[in-house]
């Protein structure tokens, strides 16, 4: 397990960052919410007459005035941003860091197969994936608890269960693209996640754009529909799956067949 070690130590810095900053924005809107929360009725009914804004992040679905609503739009929107883009950049790097930063001779000069390369760098990325989330949960558990506010924890618990599987589905993706990539194209990894966000909002705005959702895992991570329905959309996260699995096998494919220049 030294590969995997290596780059869970190699990524500690970057992940302390990104979890504690989502970390904190999540604990500050929560914390606001009581301050707010007996304006958030009127907002609600202002927002639930702007049209396709409405029908874009979900604000007709949800109440500003309930805690799992507010929680739905405010933060959910934070998590779903941030936790993407941490999963994208942790994929993107994962095979392709090696020849970026030349170390890549040093590494398969070990005993160690290539094949045994690639899962090790998987699981160092959903490790740091699952324990953000875990960070996050706790996070959001001890700041309702800190104003006093009851929550459904059905709801919740599978709003975070979908966010979880849709970084995984990001992160898997941009994995097995980084296997042909040789400079890391953080670039690219950003993309795909932004991508995949509108994507999700032009769903929701128009009904002939619906069969998008079945491209971009954002659409089962919609905190408007898993809040309001308690259920989440099982045949969008079994494609989700698929094509995660369908990114991990790219990877292992390309990366233990290609040629890595040290």
């Amino acid at each position: 397990m030294t590969v995997y070690i290596k780059e869970i130590r190699q990524s500690f810095k970057a992940w302390c960052i990104w979890t504690i900053s989502i970390s904190f924005m999540l604990l500050m809107c929560i914390l606001i919410f009581p301050e707010t929360k007996n304006q958030m009725n009127s907002v609600s009914n202002m927002f639930a007459n702007m049209g396709s804004f409405t029908s874009a992040f979900g604000l007709d679905k949800l109440n500003f005035g309930e805690l799992m609503g507010f929680y739905g739009i405010e933060c959910g929107n934070t998590l779903g941003i941030g936790s993407g883009l941490f999963s994208a950049l942790l994929g993107i790097s994962a095979l392709s860091i090696e020849e970026k930063e030349h170390t890549a001779e040093f590494l398969l000069t070990h005993p160690v197969s290539r094949l045994s390369v690639v899962i090790q760098k998987l699981l160092s990325v959903l490790t740091q994936i699952i324990l953000m989330n875990i960070i996050i949960i706790i996070v959001a558990v001890i700041s309702f608890i800190a104003i006093g506010e009851s929550f459904e924890m059905r709801p919740f618990l599978l709003l975070h269960f979908a966010y979880i599987i849709m970084q995984t589905e990001i992160a898997c993706i941009c994995f097995g693209i980084s296997a042909f990539s040789k400079h890391g194209n953080t670039g690219t990894g950003l993309g795909i996640a932004i991508l995949f966000y509108f994507i999700n909002i032009i769903c929701n705005i128009s009904e002939k754009a619906d069969f998008l959702k079945y491209i971009t895992p954002y659409a089962y991570a919609d905190a408007s529909n898993i809040i309001s329905e308690s259920e989440l959309e099982g045949d969008l996260i079994f494609i989700g799956v698929l094509i995660s699995i369908a990114g991990i096998l790219t990877a292992i494919l390309k990366y233990t067949k290609k040629d890595i220049s040290g």
